[in-house]
């Protein structure tokens, strides 16, 4: 067995997985805390904070904390999700004390340094403007948010733009104070790596958090509904969901298997019978959103103004015949691509010590991957059938944006799904 996990006396989780062949570590501490945990007054603090983290600590300027790393040469990052932030570095194995003292010390000790929040505030209010300005982007925040309204898990990741102007340092600390616990961190690391020194580490560098577990999140509640907006562009970008099933959710893996098979791929439904046959789109793909306590079964495509009459129908004709007819030569290609793309992502090191951290904020252990590839393997053609019966007979969400004014209605839309 190549991952141990252990508990550390102040609540930390320190999980490791060693691959024998490597001569890099990457390691991060996934906080399970994200965009689903802010209140409507401060949308965006998550990220907001996430970004801040960098730009310097008690000990460290912001460019001691890119030289040192690039000066062994690796690299350090960070994301902000709805459910959980993260912040990791890659780098050689002897490098891995000087990784993991910046990872603590960014999550500790940051000055919240007023003109690097300005600075940075611009900055992020450029993100959310380029998102603003990219359609095939900023289409899923409308999406989310009609799926999901009047609640924090159907907001923005990068906030709203007045709200970030007028985040305070203040509010920051707090936040981080209230959300970053021992309790909802994990401390992961995979590659060349000795679970007890990385332990042992960890011990002295995170020895200034508090213990108590923070608050949880408000439920999720799906809605469904509608967004439409006009706007000057080449395509009509198109989203249609559906509530359907978070990751401890038995069937989450039927779940995965039904989309690839519908639009995971070049051999998938959508693609064949959208692009290929009849040359609607370039783009056009289905996706799983999961959360902890439910999620989206979403399908993208990106079209032109003369043919979204056209394609819409399609669409809606191909998730009628999934609860129909589902042939076994192509789940049986399905169930092979998602075992073909989790054994591939054990070669990198990085997807290892993803792949444990969320295992363990999600499922409280890692996962074999050998179970992990047992249930794909149950999922059998019946239950997909099922599933997809389950799945699209709930009220849709849709989101249009572009040229829409071909684009039928709402309610004649969610009668082609009846």
């Amino acid at each position: 067995m190549t991952i141990q996990v252990e508990k550390l006396s102040g609540g930390l989780t320190v999980a490791t997985d060693r691959v024998e062949q490597a001569e890099t570590v990457s390691l991060g501490a996934w906080v399970g805390v994200g965009t689903r945990h802010e209140p409507a007054e401060a949308n965006g603090i998550a990220h907001l904070l996430e970004h801040m983290a960098f730009k310097g600590t008690e000990r460290r300027s912001a460019l001691d904390i890119a030289v040192e790393i690039e000066a062994v040469g690796g690299h350090l990052n960070a994301y902000t999700g709805r459910e959980n932030t993260a912040f990791y570095a890659k780098v050689l194995a002897e490098d891995m004390p000087l990784a993991l003292d910046v990872v603590a010390d960014i999550l500790q000790n940051p000055t919240f340094d007023a003109e690097e929040l300005s600075r940075e505030r611009a900055v992020v209010l450029q993100e959310i403007g380029q998102t603003n300005d990219t359609p095939d982007d900023i289409i899923f925040d409308h999406f989310q948010e009609t799926a999901y309204p009047d609640q924090a898990l159907g907001r923005p990741v990068l906030g709203r733009a007045e709200i970030i102007s007028g985040l305070a340092r203040d509010s920051l600390r707090g936040y981080m104070a209230r959300h970053y616990r021992p309790p909802e961190m994990i401390l992961a690391a995979a590659g060349k790596i000795d679970h007890e020194a990385f332990a042992d580490l960890a011990r002295r560098a995170f020895e200034g958090l508090t213990a108590e577990a923070s608050g949880a999140a408000e439920p999720a509640r799906y809605a469904g509904g509608e967004y439409r907006e006009t706007r000057d562009l080449e395509q009509v970008h198109l989203l249609l969901g559906f509530d359907a099933l978070g990751y401890l959710d038995p069937d989450y893996y039927a779940l995965m298997v039904l989309s690839c098979l519908f639009g995971g791929g070049m051999s998938s439904r959508l693609f064949q019978e959208i692009r290929e046959k009849r040359g609607l789109v370039y783009s056009v793909y289905s996706f799983v959103s999961a959360y902890r306590d439910g999620g989206l079964f979403g399908i993208y495509a990106g079209t032109g103004d003369s043919e979204v009459a056209e394609l819409i129908p399609v669409v809606c004709d191909e998730i009628a015949k999934l609860s129909r007819d589902i042939a076994g030569p192509e789940v049986e290609r399905a169930k092979a691509q998602l075992k073909a793309g989790i054994l591939m992502s054990r070669e990198s090191s990085a997807a290892r010590c993803e792949q444990l951290a969320q295992q363990q904020l999600t499922f409280g252990r890692p996962l074999p991957v050998a179970e992990i590839v047992a249930k794909i393997e149950a999922v059998d053609t019946v239950r997909l059938q099922q599933l997809a019966g389950s799945v699209f007979r709930g009220r849709p969400t849709f989101a249009a944006l572009g040229p829409i004014g071909r684009v039928e209605d709402y309610d004649r839309l969610a009668a082609r799904l009846d």
